[in-house]
């Protein structure tokens, strides 16, 4: 089976799927292998329930007059398939990536450009090399645009990324100390990032720059052609105002304000109305995506709850990350907790990099500071050090948190919003 031939089958098919509790009638199925799990032993099933067809990678499972076909590797499959299907589209695909904001960013440009355009973009956090294959693959003739989020954690995967979504537009949110150790440090950081501005400037194609970056700057100068926002001389000027906490942009004296906390997300806010206003969006229409826009995320989310003010940005977390949480935080007006948790993927800079978080959160004063994980737990030597939120979780049912705010802060794999419930 290769592509052109499978290709007008796919067509056929409301959507792929690489989940067999997820498969529904006229979809194609691709079983993945795993070390405890053959999907493929599904096939057969999968048909029998609807399926349109089903993609193996062990020939004995193969049956063509079932629609049950034999590849090599499954994934190679599908991420061939989506570069043959990005092949045959015309509309305008927007590749991101960066440190920080890259999923924030990427809904609010889905935001602001839905306002005149049908959009279809990243859904949640599928932004690695079998996320972005199923991204593309789920575009329709009905759909005008696409914004398609990178992730990545080593040198190389930004590149291979856009050599299947092949993006016409491109923006780095930023350059962070996140995924330290698979990057090699800061420096490799840069590098990885920077392959998206490496694939739009040998295809010709459109950069989306911060001009307050100064990394940005450097890396897009003398290049075109480019969309900047950040300076007075830039395309689009925006400036930042908040209102109860939350971040605002003003364009040409009229407002927007976002449901977002944090001074770090009014670049967000920056590079979705400058795309927004590229494609010939109003201002008017722009403020109604930005203020309608309420994240649900667990990042820079806010919460009411009996009174009290959660901030909850347990997604991810970094250095970059983590210090713009607790700078911004620190604003709230009424007494203060923070439960800030493991940074994770830093190798040999975890401990000094845990160790300056603490430090800058005991100079900010916050009324209390819990830590949780294995890494702050090493350089904290308070009672308020917990392993895990099961050792937490266990001591807030006994010591409930008086403080007016809390903010929640911590990597993906800390899980700090199991807790929320004994808060």
């Amino acid at each position: 089976m290769n592509i052109e031939q499978f290709y007008p089958l796919f067509l056929q098919a409301d959507k792929v799927t690489i989940d067999s509790r997820k498969i529904a009638r006229n979809d194609i199925f691709f079983a993945f292998s795993g070390e405890n799990f053959n999907a493929a032993t599904l096939a057969e099933k999968a048909i029998e329930e609807g399926a349109l067809a089903v993609i193996v990678e062990q020939p004995e499972f193969e049956n063509k007059e079932k629609n049950i076909f034999y590849v090599p590797s499954t994934l190679a499959f599908l991420q061939q398939l989506a570069i043959y299907h990005r092949s045959r589209l015309t509309i305008p695909f927007i590749g991101l990536t960066g440190s920080n904001g890259k999923t924030t960013t990427k809904e609010l440009i889905h935001a602001v450009l839905s306002e005149k355009f049908n959009v279809q973009y990243t859904y949640g956090n599928l932004n690695n090399h079998i996320g972005v294959p199923l991204t593309i693959l789920s575009i329709k003739p009905e759909h005008e645009m696409a914004v398609i989020e990178m992730g990545a954690n080593h040198q190389k995967e930004i590149e291979f990324l856009c050599t299947i979504s092949q993006p016409d537009f491109g923006y780095i949110t930023n350059f962070g100390k996140a995924h330290l150790e698979g990057f090699g440090g800061f420096e490799g950081v840069i590098k990885g990032k920077s392959e998206l501005y490496d694939y739009l400037k040998k295809n010709h194609q459109t950069i989306i720059v911060n001009e307050n970056d100064p990394i940005q700057v450097e890396k897009t100068e003398s290049y075109s052609p480019k969309i900047t926002f950040g300076k007075a001389e830039s395309e689009y000027n925006f400036e930042p105002f908040s209102e109860d906490h939350f971040v605002g942009l003003i364009y040409q004296g009229e407002k927007a304000v976002s449901k977002l906390t944090g001074d770090y997300n009014f670049t967000n806010l920056c590079a979705a109305a400058s795309l927004g206003l590229h494609f010939g969006i109003s201002f008017d229409k722009i403020r109604h995506a930005v203020e309608q826009y309420t994240p649900t995320n667990m990042r820079s989310q806010v919460v009411k709850k009996e009174n009290r003010t959660l901030v909850l940005d347990t997604y991810n977390a970094n250095p970059s990350s983590m210090t713009a949480s607790l700078h911004n935080f620190i604003t709230f007006e009424g007494s203060k907790t923070i439960i800030i948790g493991d940074m994770l993927e830093l190798g040999d800079e975890s401990k000094k990099e845990h160790q300056n978080i603490l430090e800058l959160a005991k100079t900010l004063g916050f009324d209390t500071i819990i830590t949780v994980g294995k890494h702050f737990k090493g350089v904290n030597s308070s009672e308020l050090a917990f392993e895990n939120t099961a050792e937490l979780s266990e001591y807030l049912q006994h010591h409930k948190i008086q403080s007016e705010n809390i903010l929640l802060k911590g990597s993906r794999g800390i899980a700090l919003e199991k807790v929320i419930d004994f808060i």
